[in-house]
């Protein structure tokens, strides 16, 4: 039996679409990481680009489990002297949840050239409405979320 290796010519690209409301942080992470890679499809192959384009959908309504929301700080540095800054989960919930998902999302993804152009087909958005139904996308479960 020969290994099938997947061509970047062959890979047929879909629109999915994730609603994140009431499901944990974690699930739609790792869930939405699988679709941009192409861990979903039969024909993934690790150093070509399988994945698909994702939707996320009402990101200001995922949820975080335990204290998550008061203790996690998202830190960064802006490359001055004395320039770490962070800020807590609960404010960038209230300001802009749709950095959360995509924080979580990027840290799942490969930290390659490969990694970063998965991530330019993922499109978050606060509530349920989206700009992309001329591409007429699917709409998918997560699996394991308890709603």
């Amino acid at each position: 039996m020969k290994t099938y290796m997947a061509k970047p010519a062959e890979v047929e690209r879909k629109w999915l679409v994730v609603d994140a409301a009431g499901v944990s942080l974690g699930r739609v992470a790792s869930q939405v990481a699988d679709i941009l890679t192409g861990k979903n499809k039969t024909i993934y192959t690790p150093h070509v680009d399988t994945g698909d384009f994702c939707i996320v959908i009402n990101s200001d309504k995922v949820v975080l489990t335990g204290n998550k929301l008061q203790d996690k700080k998202m830190r960064w540095h802006t490359g001055y002297i004395g320039g770490l800054k962070e800020v807590g989960y609960d404010k960038l919930m209230q300001e802009n949840s749709p950095k959360v998902i995509e924080k979580a999302v990027k840290g799942m993804l490969p930290k390659t050239t490969l990694g970063r152009k998965q991530f330019t087909r993922l499109h978050v958005y606060k509530d349920a409405t989206h700009n992309h139904e001329a591409q007429k996308p699917e709409n998918i479960e997560i699996k394991g979320a308890r709603r």
